[in-house]
């Protein structure tokens, strides 16, 4: 399993007898073709404007309903932005950007690629799930040094650190993201200082050191087999 979280679910679902391994995900970023600012210059993301991310497949528990009300309740004195690079089509939740007011400070990107580009142009990450097994996007982004707030949920807390790469607040709960998210965009000393931790925790969850745990279960497994 990819997270002590999904282990534990695991477990209880098939009501399983027998241990169950945990090996995280891995990322291995290619480097980005582009830089820094000539992606935000595509943006159009002024060099003192906040960039915030999300990346994710948009499924329902992913709840971009309450990604987009969290961004609602960001004080208006502060020029964020928020890019989607979206794993399906963004449109059904056109209407929500306009009804929250949120015209112009969303832009969502369908069928991205190259994401290390717009990683390392990110200033912030934004999660808002209602479960994880352990959310691949907080690490992409933390291996550009990036931090994220995140709903504490499934195996999140595995990945992000609360208070030491990135924050966590409670599922469902627009104000205390909303509230997260602001105390970092108006502190950038202390929002580089998680993305600096964020980078050094990203090192756990390399192939060097994940490829290996791999390897070894294989070959546990198949020599068992041999007896």
């Amino acid at each position: 399993a990819v997270s002590q979280f999904l282990a534990a679910e695991t477990h209880d679902a098939l009501n399983l007898d027998v241990p169950t391994t945990v090996i995280h995900n891995f990322f291995t970023p290619q480097q980005p073709r582009r830089t820094r600012e000539a992606v935000r210059d595509e943006l159009k993301i002024a060099p003192d404007q906040p960039l915030l991310m999300h990346l994710s497949n948009l499924r329902p528990l992913k709840r971009i309903d309450l990604l987009l009300h969290t961004l609602a309740l960001l004080p208006r004195d502060i020029p964020f932005k928020l890019l989607v690079l979206a794993g399906d089509s963004f449109a059904p939740f056109a209407g929500d950007v306009e009804r929250l007011g949120l015209q112009g400070r969303v832009i969502a990107l369908e069928g991205v690629t190259d994401i290390e580009d717009y990683l390392h142009a990110a200033d912030l990450g934004l999660f808002t799930s209602d479960t994880e097994s352990f959310c691949l996007s907080i690490l992409e982004l933390m291996c550009f040094g990036v931090p994220s707030v995140a709903t504490r949920v499934g195996g999140i807390p595995e990945v992000l650190l609360d208070n030491v790469t990135g924050l966590l607040a409670p599922a469902g709960d627009a104000a205390a993201l909303a509230s997260q998210v602001t105390a970092l965009l108006r502190d950038p000393p202390r929002r580089s200082a998680l993305g600096v931790a964020a980078r050094a925790r990203a090192e756990r969850f390399s192939a060097p050191v994940i490829v290996p745990q791999y390897e070894a279960l294989y070959a546990q497994t198949l020599a068992t087999r041999a007896r």
